[in-house]
């Protein structure tokens, strides 16, 4: 079933059948982010995750040649149906993170990664879940993302990758270094937990990823730029 939501500015309007992550604040932060980017007609850009398409669209209004990679098939084709709604060009592929993209080079890679701690060791292999979920840690898909984005940059190029501080920023920040690309954080939100953060709240304090009392967690946005 679709229905239809409201967004605000260059993100535009997204159709969201049921199961398909749709614009969140990590999105948004993201989204923000985007923006102050040197975007524009010609540039190549991936995004990886892109669940609704909603940054693959705010980049294709820029002019940028986009492509949209996600592992789920529900988005897929709803990042296909909002392009074409949206009369914009996008290529949308299913595949496993930057795997669709080998052998290309890009002037900017996007990422909204599953990034929430689970008490499932591995990633769930269906249901709206594969979404958020990212192991003990958070950090399954987070560190083949640091690990494999250098290569498909071009010079100059720059990574955006939006997470929790719960999965480890500075863990981001090391890994990425050590890849051959600088990074800092850019971007801090708090936002209140929602509907998973607060279902695992007991799980979160036993495994000291939030203290008692906490009732926010803190998103933040990584910047890494390739050598020119």
């Amino acid at each position: 079933m679709l229905g239809l939501i409201s967004t605000y500015g260059a993100g535009g309007r997204v159709m969201l059948p049921r199961g398909v992550y749709g614009p969140q604040e990590d999105t948004l932060l993201l989204r923000d982010a985007l923006e102050r980017e040197a975007v524009g007609f010609g540039s190549a850009v991936l995004d990886v995750g892109t669940g609704s398409g909603f940054l693959a669209l705010a980049a294709a209004r820029r002019g940028a040649r986009v492509t949209a990679v996600d592992r789920a098939r529900g988005a897929v084709l709803t990042t296909r149906l909002n392009a074409v709604l949206a009369g914009l060009r996008v290529e949308a592929v299913r595949g496993d993170l930057l795997a669709p993209a080998a052998g290309r080079r890009f002037d900017l890679i996007l990422s909204n990664p599953p990034y929430v701690p689970a008490p499932c060791a591995g990633p769930p292999l269906r249901g709206p879940a594969r979404a958020w979920d990212a192991g003990h840690d958070g950090r399954l898909f987070i560190d083949r993302l640091c690990d494999g984005t250098a290569g498909l940059l071009r010079p100059g190029g720059v990574l955006l990758l939006v997470q929790s501080a719960l999965c480890g920023v500075h863990d981001t920040l090391e890994r990425l270094e050590r890849a051959g690309l600088p990074a800092g954080v850019t971007d801090r939100r708090l936002v209140p937990f929602g509907p998973v953060l607060a279902s695992r709240r007991q799980w979160l304090l036993d495994r000291g990823l939030i203290a008692p009392g906490d009732e926010k967690e803190e998103l933040v946005i990584i910047r890494a730029e390739r050598a020119a």
